[in-house]
């Protein structure tokens, strides 16, 4: 079974504690196993590569590394602060994620 997390990969979110605290970005993928998420330029790490067909020089690469989700909240689409998850149905009896500051559905 899938667990359920607060975050979903495209949604907005920002950092709210760490090295990269305060900083927003994108969710570009989420690591159930292990409850990490990958944010578009939030956590950069350098790494050290070997020549290889993608990058025939090598050398160093800075990419993003997981973070893990208790550290990250979602960005409130009508204010654009952080807020907290709530789910509820909706009129159609599905469910849905919903701003617990603004009530505001989050698509």
């Amino acid at each position: 079974m899938q667990k359920k997390l607060h975050i979903k990969k495209g949604d907005t979110v920002v950092v709210i504690t760490g090295t990269s605290k305060g900083k927003k970005g994108r969710v570009l993928e989420i690591i159930t196993k292990t409850d990490r998420a990958i944010v578009e330029g939030v956590n950069m790490i350098k790494k050290h590569t070997k020549p290889n067909a993608k990058s025939p020089q090598g050398g160093i690469i800075e990419q993003e590394a997981p973070i893990h989700i208790s550290n990250l909240m979602l960005v409130d689409p009508k204010t654009g602060e952080p807020t907290r998850i709530g789910r509820r149905l909706n009129e159609q009896g599905k469910l849905i994620r919903y701003s617990k500051k603004s009530g505001e559905e989050i698509k």
